[in-house]
């Protein structure tokens, strides 16, 4: 329980609206989209940077965790408050302070959500380049605390590539600005892209200041099936070695061409592998953009290659990858969503192996995602415990089989504490102990969102 000696500072600090330590809103704030769920002792959301200061200041004193949120659409349980403490919400910190078109940038509070704010820039003729799946949803702060990316990273990069500083408080209770308002600068450490990623463990990020990218005129999509997983994994490392970058590049597998064949029906093909491939530019020079990524999709192993001419041809041949979630949570309501990733080369030996796997474990595992940075979503779809059991170990001997292939653990999903556990596959001893001393240093008392990311 939290001490009353704290709640009364709370409660000072806060309005009536903006703290609670009722059931029905801690339950609220107790889970996150991993499933997994802890009761904190109390929710508070604050409306600007000195409360979250005095806050953690608060806490501090009484020992109390401090667990940062968004809107809950993590996946590895990064914001359940596993040890109990303060959620503080940053639903209500939710304002774009700044549009500057002429610098490039957008300065805007971590409650803002992404969609909005990819709204918000169009009369502007910008957007921000990180888009994951959850973006009418995620916050900018829930972006940046797990270097949340989406299909355009292979052209434009992660949160880390785009954003150029952050205001925030560490475990200290301590404000502080990191980063610049410049898009070039060589000023002392880089502390904000080692704050991004690291999932609220060393501090609570209250503003962001976002590097902006012109919009581009036009865009066009192609779709591109392939006999087997190794051609189209041979495609995607032609594709990525011309000069023109698609800025969208994802591949799906047989597995999830069924699956989304027997959701979607006839409109869905039937192949060895997919890719979708989108490339955008200005009009004029597009058909060469768009002619020379054909030209490196072309190969051994090519069954199809269409180019959407029409915003309907484009729905159309999206409509495999739209059909994959609705047709995976039919089958399995709890399903387990993992994002590795290995260099591009390595895709067929993963893919091919994560086929063993399946086989081994007799668990359907359903393969699609990124392939241009190699970040692929494994999803692993136990239909009863018995398959959950098997599942389990499956994926540990999945993330074995993407260490051995010069790999990592998560690309765009974060740690949180569904794969703590196997942190010590991906980094050394020695470099898990730095990453400790890096935490003592912002936080010493460790009351930032304990039991994540390090194991």
């Amino acid at each position: 329980m939290i001490p009353d000696a704290l709640l009364d500072s709370l409660n000072h600090l806060f309005a009536a609206d903006a703290i609670s330590i009722a059931d029905a809103e801690r339950i609220a704030y107790s889970y996150d989209n991993s499933r997994q769920h802890a009761l904190p002792d109390a929710v508070v959301f604050p409306t600007e940077h000195a409360q979250v200061e005095s806050l953690v200041h608060a806490c501090r004193e009484h020992r109390v965790p401090v667990i940062a949120r968004g809107r809950g659409s993590n996946t590895t349980g990064a914001t359940v408050p596993v040890d109990g403490g303060v959620v503080v919400s940053f639903e209500r910190m939710n304002r774009i302070l700044r549009i500057d078109p002429d610098n490039r940038m957008a300065v805007v509070e971590p409650g803002v959500l992404n969609g909005d704010l990819q709204q918000a820039l169009l009369p502007h003729g910008f957007f921000w380049p990180p888009d994951p799946s959850s973006a009418p949803w995620c916050t900018i702060g829930g972006n940046l605390a797990c270097n949340s990316a989406g299909p355009r990273t292979v052209k434009y990069g992660s949160p880390r590539e785009n954003t150029l500083g952050l205001r925030a408080v560490s475990g200290t209770g301590e404000g502080f600005r990191c980063g610049t308002y410049t898009s070039k600068g060589a000023t002392g450490y880089d502390l904000t892209r080692l704050l991004i990623g690291s999932e609220g463990t060393l501090a609570m990020i209250t503003e962001a200041t976002l590097k902006l990218t012109p919009k581009p005129s036009a865009i066009r999509t192609l779709r591109a099936t392939y006999r087997d997983v190794g051609a189209a994994a041979r495609a995607v490392a032609r594709i990525m070695a011309q000069p023109v970058t698609p800025c969208a590049l994802e591949f799906i597998d047989d597995v999830a061409l069924r699956l989304a064949h027997d959701h979607g029906g006839d409109s869905v093909p039937l192949a060895g592998a997919l890719l979708m491939i989108e490339v955008d530019g200005e009009e004029a020079t597009l058909p060469s953009a768009v002619e020379a990524v054909s030209r490196a999709a072309r190969g051994e192993g090519l069954e199809e290659l269409r180019v959407a001419e029409t915003a309907a041809e484009t729905q159309a041949l999206w409509s495999a990858r739209k059909a994959l979630s609705p047709a995976q949570r039919r089958i399995s309501p709890n399903k387990i969503n993992e994002d590795v990733v290995v260099p591009v080369s390595h895709l067929p030996e993963l893919v091919d192996g994560i086929k063993r796997l399946s086989a081994k474990h007799d668990v359907l595992i359903v393969t699609f995602g990124h392939a241009g940075n190699g970040n692929l979503h494994v999803n692993l779809l136990p239909r009863d415990d018995a398959e959950r059991e098997r599942a389990h170990a499956c994926l540990a001997e999945v993330f074995a089989l993407v260490m051995s292939l010069e790999g990592t653990l998560s690309g765009e999903h974060g740690i949180g504490m569904v794969k703590r556990e196997f942190m010590p596959l991906a980094l050394e001893p020695n470099t898990l102990a730095l990453m400790r001393n890096v935490k003592a240093a912002f936080d010493p008392d460790g009351i930032l969102n304990p039991g994540k990311l390090l194991p």
